[in-house]
């Protein structure tokens, strides 16, 4: 699994940046104003989801562990792939759709394109619990900090926007962290998905911890 990329910007067209990594240019699909915000020539560092589909490998990028977390919640949805997914977020900040999920605004998802009605009422309903409004849903790490300390902050800031209490972020991630390798302790993609392994689906038994 590609679980981030960083390097020199080659381009930057439409939605596609492509990231300059070992001598190889990567192309990660992201969203506009993403790849708006890059200069050609500048270093860059996107967390990524690497998608397999029989005719292709697609990675999909992100600046934020907010954003790449709530991604990979809307691509579990029926009905939701990526490019859709790549919508939502061009469309809705992750807090936006944490509101719009808890107020059952499906609305707000009928806006994008690609989203029927049916699809935005799904999303509605398997984001449910599981996205929450935050101070800071997406959390910055367009830049690497190079400490394993930044790392675990952003990955406590991301479990605590999906909506477990802080304590348990902290302490999760702590775990993760004290369990990880040197290398995966400074990748925050990595470290957040070892993170949601060990919570697994027990949100609310793991949040009632004392």
């Amino acid at each position: 699994m590609i679980s981030s990329v960083r390097g020199p910007v080659l381009s930057a067209v439409g939605s596609t940046i492509v990231i300059e990594v070992g001598g190889v240019g990567l192309a990660v699909q992201t969203t506009q104003s993403t790849a708006l915000s890059v200069r050609i020539g500048d270093e860059a560092l996107l967390l990524t989801t690497l998608i397999v589909r029989e005719d292709s490998l697609t990675l999909f990028g992100f600046p934020t562990a907010g954003e790449l977390a709530v991604f990979e919640l809307l691509v579990g949805v029926t009905g939701v792939g990526p490019k859709s997914a790549l919508g939502v977020l061009a469309a809705l900040t992750p807090n936006q759709i944490a509101r719009a999920v808890q107020t059952e605004d499906d609305g707000a998802f009928r806006k994008v394109s690609g989203i029927g009605p049916k699809t935005a009422k799904l999303i509605v309903l398997s984001l449910a619990g599981k996205v929450h409004l935050t101070e800071d849903a997406g959390a910055p790490v367009g830049r690497p900090t190079g400490a394993a300390g930044g790392v675990a902050a952003t990955v406590q800031t991301a479990l605590i926007g999906l909506g477990w209490p802080e304590r348990v972020a902290i302490q999760i991630v702590d775990e993760t962290m004290a369990a990880a390798n040197e290398t995966d302790q400074a990748v925050v993609a990595t470290i957040l998905r070892l993170s949601l392994s060990r919570l697994g689906p027990a949100q609310h038994t793991v949040g009632n911890r004392s």
